[in-house]
């Protein structure tokens, strides 16, 4: 097994999507590609934001995900926005879709990543935050960075 194999560098992250759910579970799956789309992504043109999964007709697939085409490409092209199959086991995709028929809950893309020559992306099953959940989580960060600003302050004056 080689060293590089474990690497992990990340391509893109879903902020909105960490911002707008309570994801209570993550799981990592593999992505189906055609090779224009792992030039393009190998370029830096991927978006991972919007993104949501689904199951259907016992598959799990990838929706919104935007991978704009490869320039150099000679004659196939692939479709930036198409949906693409994620690889994961079948004991994975029935308890997704177990979670998932939970009202509220939403399959959610959280991030693509590398990892060694591997793209995957991270999965996060939860639901949707109300406006006042995402106002306390707002305040709750605002206080914590307040805090550390002044452990960090009162540390630097003791030398």
């Amino acid at each position: 097994m080689s060293a590089d194999r474990g690497k992990i560098s990340e391509i893109s992250v879903n902020r909105k999507g960490l911002r707008d759910f309570q994801i209570a579970e993550r799981l990592e799956a593999g992505l189906e590609l055609k090779g224009t789309e792992v030039k393009s992504i190998r370029a830096g043109f991927a978006n991972i934001q919007g993104a949501f999964a689904r199951v259907e007709n016992g598959q799990l697939w990838l929706y919104g995900m935007d991978v704009r085409e490869y320039e150099k490409a000679s004659f196939s092209q692939h479709e930036p926005k198409r949906s693409r199959r994620l690889l994961v086991s079948r004991r994975q995709i029935d308890r997704l879709f177990g979670l998932s028929q939970i009202k509220g809950n939403s399959i959610v893309g959280l991030r693509l990543y590398w990892k060694g020559h591997l793209v995957k992306v991270e999965l996060g099953v939860g639901s949707g935050k109300e406006k006042g959940d995402q106002r306390a989580d707002l305040k709750a960060r605002a206080v914590h960075r307040e805090v550390q600003r002044e452990v960090s302050q009162f540390n630097r004056s003791r030398g």
